[in-house]
């Protein structure tokens, strides 16, 4: 598929993207691309942050290409069930949280654990990083494995965001071109 048949859903993490992250130069760059709004970015709520991914993919008006990073990932997760059929045509997963294994900020809602571990219902690919300070590369493999997902190495790349300097991020613009070849 090609971007311009698809609704491209940015879906950040907590904190969401500041201006220089990847997500946002992509959903500037890219003409059918939006930020989902999940509500409140410093205090995230799973039932909340779910809710409004679902309204997002429900309004699209083209099969739904999903862009998610960290926390944003999770929300996928647990939102994927309740994706209409056919709605989603893919998803690009990039450096989920082990929120399991690593110490969850007090400010994130518990209830988005446990991780999800079903079968996404649509293709996706998750990016992991090597050294990314919130997941352990075989605790990103196993969600990878547990979703269907296919894995791409990005190296030592941090929790790829803007603080690791993955600011336009060449690399995963062409790691998602290659899985869109494949949708």
């Amino acid at each position: 598929m090609r971007i311009s048949e698809l609704d491209i859903l940015i879906v950040p993490g907590w904190n969401n993207s500041g201006p220089g992250h990847w997500q946002s130069r992509w959903e500037a760059r890219m003409q059918t691309a939006r930020r989902v709004d999940l509500g409140d970015w410093d205090a995230p709520v799973r039932s909340t942050w779910v809710d409004a991914l679902v309204a997002a993919v429900a309004a699209t008006t083209r099969p739904a290409l999903l862009v998610a990073h960290s926390l944003g990932v999770l929300t996928v997760a647990h939102a994927a069930p309740r994706f209409g059929a056919g709605r989603v045509a893919g998803a690009f997963l990039v450096a989920p949280p082990d929120l399991e294994q690593q110490p969850r900020p007090a400010e994130i809602d518990p209830a988005f654990l446990p991780i999800p571990k079903v079968p996404l219902p649509f293709p996706s690919v998750l990016v992991h990083s090597n050294s990314d300070p919130y997941c352990q590369v075989s605790r990103a493999l196993e969600f990878a494995r547990a979703w269907g997902s296919e894995t791409a190495d990005a190296g030592d790349a941090g929790h790829i965001n803007t603080a690791s300097g993955h600011g336009p991020w060449p690399e995963g613009l062409m790691r998602l071109a290659g899985f869109l070849k494949t949708l």
